[in-house]
């Protein structure tokens, strides 16, 4: 404790910058190297003579040592030359001489899904050069913490609800109080939010698809039938059985607790549901506060998830639907401001779950009312593209609606509509 604070205040005491601090024990470390790589190439047995490499490794260390003497003499007589904050320090030193170097807060659109964590550990908490109790950065990081916990505590636990309170609370006073920086807070921290729960989705539907690889034919079998949906996944739980006591048997190995970590590394439809639904949540806190546009964009890119969807659980489908007919009903909105090739691709990506998944019939994802909104936006949004991105869309869109049970999203104004655009220019 006592380090940190002195590193907290040290523009209030007259200790040594931890820059010149730092300095000064990353080249005593370099010294003491260099001292012991001297020492070693002297042989006792044998005397030999020193070639020219062993003459300048014995200079070099001499004028390490200089050096360290050096900084020795401004930490005892001048403690305040190069007063630098330890996060500038921390990207030059190693992580051992910097006990504040962690890296800053990412606040990009779009995130790569590889670079997320699920531990608490990584989150981009670091204390800015200006650092203060009461700024806007604090609540940043705050509100940034608050939302990576809801990753990771389970929704049956009582402080689920709490810290998914504590999450609103901050957003909403944010809001309320109407300063710009404030609302950038919301934007900056539920962008990153949305991202990191894109990444955690994926990784758990690829876990559960991978688990469920051995009897995919069997589920697909099962799933054209009446009612399969329900018998589809009684018979996974019972391979699912089956696989665990034929594998305690073999090994004579009790492969519960394996199983039990699996449910937190994501294998696991539960998993995946409750991520889906966090991430519904957080579509709608970010069409709350005007910054739908992000979850666009990242939405847009998620063609992994797009195509994990088809095989995951109805529920996590149900989820995905509603994310994807809410951003698209959105793109109308004349307060969203999005790309052409952003509109293109979240059609493209999403359209073709519309009318393959299992749309109200085990678990129904819309009403009548808003299948009709989504089908108005479609069409809205195919009419200002190009005419090329219309037939990339439409024709996949036919293809996928002929065969699949569905009869929505009928879009077939909009094909009939780019027909006859397409006769005139050819006329």
């Amino acid at each position: 404790m006592a380090p940190s604070l002195a590193i907290d205040y040290a523009y209030k005491t007259r200790a040594p910058s931890s820059l010149l601090s730092s300095l000064f024990m990353s080249t005593l470390n370099v010294a003491a190297k260099t001292l012991v790589s001297v020492a070693s190439n002297i042989k006792v047995e044998y005397y030999e003579k020193w070639r020219a490499r062993d003459h300048l490794r014995f200079m070099a260390m001499l004028m390490t040592w200089v050096t360290v003497w050096v900084f020795r003499v401004m930490m005892d007589h001048f403690p305040s030359v190069m007063r630098i904050s330890p996060s500038y320090l921390g990207r030059f030193l190693p992580a051992k001489t910097s006990t504040l170097a962690l890296p800053p807060p990412s606040i990009s659109s779009v995130v790569t899904l590889s670079s997320l964590s699920t531990s608490p550990s990584s989150l981009d908490l670091i204390l800015k050069d200006d650092f203060d109790g009461h700024s806007v950065q604090a609540l940043g990081r705050a509100l940034t913490h608050v939302l990576a916990l809801l990753n990771e505590i389970p929704a049956t636990s009582r402080k689920y609800q709490f810290a998914m309170a504590m999450a609103d609370k901050i957003m909403d006073g944010n809001f309320r109080n109407g300063h710009i920086e404030l609302i950038e807070v919301n934007r900056t921290a539920l962008s990153s939010a949305f991202a990191r729960t894109l990444s955690l989705l994926n990784r758990s539907l690829q876990l559960t698809q991978g688990s469920y690889d051995s009897g995919a034919w069997t589920s697909r079998i099962l799933s054209a039938l009446p009612m399969g949906s329900y018998l589809s996944y009684y018979v996974k739980g019972l391979n699912h059985c089956v696989r665990t006591v034929l594998q305690t048997v073999a090994k004579g190995t009790w492969q519960l607790e394996k199983r039990r970590q699996l449910v937190y590394e994501g294998a696991d439809d539960v998993v995946a549901e409750k991520l889906a639904q966090e991430l519904l949540w957080i579509t709608n806190k970010l069409r709350a506060y005007g910054a739908v546009d992000e979850a666009m964009v990242q939405w847009s890119y998620a063609s992994a998830i797009a195509s994990l969807a088809f095989s995951a659980n109805p529920r996590v489908q149900g989820y995905l639907v509603k994310i994807s007919a809410i951003l698209i009903g959105d793109l109308t909105n004349n307060k969203v401001e999005v790309s052409m090739q952003v509109m293109f691709r979240l059609l493209v990506l999403w359209i073709p779950l519309f009318c393959h998944a299992n749309n109200g019939l085990s678990y129904p994802f819309l009403t009548s009312f808003e299948k009709m909104e989504v089908e108005s936006a479609i069409d809205e949004v195919i009419s200002i593209l190009p005419a090329t991105d219309q037939e990339v869309i439409l024709i996949n869109w036919l293809q996928d609606f002929t065969v699949c049970a569905s009869d929505w999203p009928n879009l077939q104004v909009s094909y009939d509509r780019w027909c006859r655009c397409t006769r005139q220019l050819a006329a």
